[in-house]
This record gives structure tokens, sequence and C-alpha cells, in this order.
């Protein structure tokens, strides 16, 4: 079987320190899985030149493109406007400090195929190395997301996904923050497309200040979780009928 094209989507609000870094080993395990595939970085207004370092990278290569948001719209617009910018038949979305081993994408494609899977979820091993705060926040909210949108889901918020690009159509994502995680998992699991999830060890970043460690953020994300419940669990249409071989 061929290999799958890819777009890789990474939002990027003042992270010129990672900007090389983060191209520089997407693009390398990319072409180790794929001949066909793009890197999407959106620049959610940054003020400190990542989306001039981004369009300057290797001579600017025309498989990564920078879209810039004019305003900060925070995660979930970010993530909204690069799935859109994808192209290709899988999108993988993670964060631009690669939280994870990126040798891990080529097993995901694979398990994906082999599962026959519309979307796969990484989990992570442990969050100690983040502090006391963080890990309690994890599991609260964690717990919550399940109990609220009754999703069997490990680790909502991490940023490793991969799913089928055809899936975004009928997903209708809305949330204008970090809650877009939550949706896009809920959304597809109650119109009935296949998840599976898969556990990588964790690499918190060391250069920066994780934006979704704060309590207006925690909040916020309570909020849109309560709002959007009734369309991500009550009234949702019928699920699609099963895909075919």
């Amino acid at each position: 079987m061929s290999a799958p094209s890819i777009s890789a989507v990474i939002p990027m609000h003042n992270e010129a320190a990672y900007v090389a870094r983060c191209l520089d080993a997407v693009t390398t395990e990319l072409a180790n899985v794929t001949d066909d595939w793009e890197v999407v970085v959106v620049d959610d207004a940054s003020t400190d030149g990542t989306g001039a370092l981004v369009r300057a990278w290797n001579g600017g290569d025309p498989r990564v493109r920078c879209v810039v948001n004019p305003v900060n719209l925070t995660l979930g617009g970010t993530l909204r406007n690069g799935f859109n910018a994808a192209t290709k038949d899988l999108v993988f979305y993670t964060d631009a400090d690669l939280p994870f081993d990126l040798g891990l994408l080529a097993k995901a494609v694979r398990l994906l195929r082999f599962q026959q899977a519309d979307l796969l979820v990484a989990w992570r091993f442990s969050r100690t190395d983040e502090g006391l705060r963080r890990t309690i926040y994890s599991f609260f909210w964690n717990s919550f997301v399940r109990l609220l949108l009754h999703v069997r889901v490990r680790d909502i918020n991490f940023s490793f996904k991969l799913f089928r690009r055809d899936l975004l159509p009928h997903l209708d994502l809305r949330s204008g923050g970090s809650f877009i995680d939550a949706e896009l998992v809920s959304k597809a699991l109650h119109r009935g497309f296949h998840m599976i999830q898969f556990g990588v060890d964790y690499f918190p970043r060391n250069v920066g200040v994780s934006k979704l460690s704060s309590v207006k953020v925690i909040l916020r994300l309570v909020r849109e979780c309560l709002s959007l419940r009734a369309e991500c669990v009550k009234h949702l249409p019928r699920p699609l009928p099963p895909r075919g071989p």
C-alpha cells in the first residue's frame, strides 16, 4: 500500500526559540513516512518574529507554509485556520516544543491504517515532570471531560493527534480556546468515527511557559465544555454508517 499524504499543523505564538528545531525535526520525520507532505504553521499574531523565521527557514521550502492570524485567536481559532489550510489525506497536529519523540509519527500512521481508525490520540505515560499543580489540573480536567462528554480518553489535551482530514466537515469545530481538543475528539466519537489511543514518553518544554496552566485558562475550558456539552453529546446527528474496507 502506498504511504498516505500528511499535513502537519503546528500552532505557534511567540515560539521563535523553537522554530528551527521544530521544523528540522518535523520535516525530517515526515520525509521518513511519506513523499507527499506539507507543514502548515499558524502564527497566532506573534510579536517575536516567529512568522518571519518560519518563512525564512531553509530558504523558504514551498512545502512549509505559514498562515498568519492578524490578531491573536488563541488555540481554537489557530488550529481551525490550520486545519482549513491543510490539503493532505491525514492531518497531524502537535505543538512547536515537540513534547514527545517525533519518531513515533511513523508508528502512529501504521496504527491508524492497520486498525482502520479515523483518529489517533496519544497519551502521556507521566506528567509529573511538570510539577504538582499541572499534574492535578490534568487529572481533574481529564476526569471532568470523561464524565461530562461521555468519552473514554486518557489525555484529552495532549498535542499529538493524527486523523483523516475528511473528518473535519462532519465536526463543525467552533471552540475559540484550548477546548478545541476535547471538542474534536468528542464530536468525532459521538458521530461514530473510530478512535485509537497509545502511550508515549513526555518531554516538558524547557524554553518559555506553557499557556495551559493558568487558572484563567482552566476556567475558560470549563465554561466552553459546559456550553458545548449539548452539541457534543445530546443533539448530534445519527452516527455515520461504517466505512467500507
